[in-house]
């Protein structure tokens, strides 16, 4: 096998081991800025101390399931406002790419979502 083929076939399984290590700070990575819902989960979670989760693919569920502020995420926010014009979006305020569907939330959880999804 020649020298070039032999660093071929090795190089992707030397660049995916590379890819494996912990850095060196120990510091554990954040969300995928790209990901708009785990960096909007995170901040409610981590930095507003609010209860909340993911709920199925798109959506953020805030507080009680029942009464707590729901957010839906879109690619876009013209997306966002597009849902708004269609009729799915009743009641929610449009936050960038999201829409906040308030419903009975507390003021205090409604004011750190929002805080958080504006800062996206």
């Amino acid at each position: 096998m020649r020298p070039a083929a032999a660093i071929g076939l090795c190089l992707p399984a030397l660049l995916a081991v590379a890819g494996c290590g912990v850095s060196s700070g120990g510091d554990e990575p954040g969300p995928d800025p790209n990901d708009k819902r785990a960096t909007a989960l995170q901040c409610l979670t981590d930095d507003k101390k609010v209860d909340a989760r993911l709920l199925g693919r798109d959506a953020i569920q805030v507080g009680d399931p029942a009464t707590g502020p729901r957010i839906r995420f879109f690619l876009t926010s013209g997306e966002a406002e597009a849902e708004q014009f269609k009729g799915r979006g009743e009641g929610a305020e449009q936050i960038k790419s999201a829409l906040l569907f308030t419903r009975n939330g507390g003021e205090s959880d409604l004011q750190a979502t929002e805080e958080c999804l504006s800062e996206l």
